[in-house]
């Protein structure tokens, strides 16, 4: 073959494609055509119901629980949950691709769905009995009831096994538990409590169980704490629990350590992986949107050199961060993923999201502090998420004892 011949090379011949500029990397094609259609479903619902009166929910500090049964209705709470008990029964895949919708509109309101499926009804479906799974389940996916995930306290955030809450058992088998949670997503307005307690007067880790406690019950409170500049779009509340007793049934009977909850959470730390990729993304599209119309110096910005650059840097750490999530979400699935995996996951894609939100409001300029625009009400809310479900330093550690061996907390 010549030297200037490739037409033998059917490599060499093959024609090159333009990829759509939303999809630079061909991610869609690793994607089945049911979680395609399953995202592109709720990224259609986000845009009608959620875009238009989010950042006034915002604003207001209110959570938009008119947008609950809609959620509910399209499958989103407990998606990856078996259809026996009333779930969608999708795969993990599927259920990251809906937070990742979920989170393009708010944060807040992907907290909401994550709460929901991931530390409440999954509890309930893993630790559980049979009876509590029937009579529950179905109608948190049916949004009737609406549940929080009581575990971090105040003065123990990032240390859960120094937990003071304490159920103990009364002579006719029931439990009364007192104690207060903090920084509990849905508390409020929430129907059903899964509460962590140390039980007796054990104070080891492993007398950690897990109760299902309805919040009308005696000696339950919860406040709404004031004052947030993130997730505003989210209630963030108090738990109190002072002499709160509960059948002897309320265990949850396979619940047993603190590495019950810890489950709980690295199912959590999965979705919200996905989930602040669509933060990233809105904040990506606004910026390319406004580079090609907000005229300067004579021509459109997305013209100059330094923000294509930034838009450059905006989409590979997506691409980056969406194609960790498949990776880990496929494993999931197969049974074959670890807790530290999520670790790598989480830190990677909660830490390049908040970058892209703040270089997204720097691209827009002044008009970038504006509620009319999404990129900084993405960037506070992308704070609090780089904060909770374990901070970024401590996945950071859970990473390095992986990699040493040596226990650094």
């Amino acid at each position: 073959m010549a030297a200037s011949d490739t037409t033998a090379d059917p490599h060499l011949a093959s024609p090159q494609l333009t990829p759509r500029p939303d999809d630079l990397f061909g991610i869609d094609a690793a994607l089945t055509e049911e979680e395609r259609a399953i995202r592109d479903n709720v990224r259609r619902w986000v845009d009608e119901q959620v875009l238009p009166i989010i950042g006034k929910a915002y604003l207001d500090g209110r959570s938009p629980k008119e947008l609950v049964p809609g959620m509910a209705e399209l499958g989103m709470f407990g998606a990856n949950l078996p259809e026996e008990y009333g779930c969608a029964g999708l795969s993990n895949v599927a259920y990251g691709l809906i937070m990742q919708e979920l989170e393009r509109g708010d944060s807040g309101l992907r907290s909401l769905a994550s709460v929901q499926g991931s530390l409440v009804m999954f509890p309930i479906f893993a630790f559980g009995s049979e009876e509590q799974k029937r009579h529950w389940l179905p109608r948190m996916a049916r949004g009737e009831v609406i549940g929080c995930f009581g575990l971090t306290e105040p003065d123990y955030g990032s240390n859960p096994s120094g937990m003071i809450t304490r159920a103990r058992q009364q002579a006719d088998g029931s439990w009364i538990i007192n104690g207060a949670k903090m920084w509990i997503t849905n508390g409020s307005t929430a129907h059903l409590a899964v509460i962590w307690a140390k039980t007796g007067d054990d104070t080891s880790d492993t007398s950690i169980r897990g109760f299902l406690v309805p919040t009308g019950t005696t000696g339950f409170s919860a406040r709404d704490q004031k004052g947030k500049l993130s997730l505003r779009a989210s209630d963030t509340s108090e738990l109190v629990l002072a002499d709160v007793r509960v059948p002897a049934d309320a265990i949850l009977p396979k619940s047993n350590g603190l590495k019950s909850p810890l489950m709980c959470l690295t199912n959590a730390r999965y979705g919200i992986s996905w989930g602040v990729m669509g933060a990233a993304l809105a904040c990506y599209e606004e910026a390319r949107r406004y580079s090609k119309t907000r005229v300067m110096f004579n021509g459109p910005i997305g013209g100059t050199q330094i923000q294509q650059v930034r838009l450059a840097d905006m989409l590979t750490e997506i691409v980056k961060g969406q194609l960790m999530a498949l990776h880990v979400g496929r494993m999931k699935d197969l049974g074959t993923y670890s807790p530290v995996q999520v670790s790598i996951l989480k830190r990677n894609n909660v830490n390049v999201a908040t970058n892209i939100a703040r270089e997204a409001r720097r691209l827009l300029g002044g008009n970038g502090i504006l509620a009319e625009y999404a990129s900084m009400r993405h960037m506070a809310n992308l704070e609090s998420v780089y904060t909770y479900e374990g901070t970024h330093d401590v996945h950071s550690l859970i990473i390095g004892q992986a990699i040493t061996g040596m226990n650094a907390f």
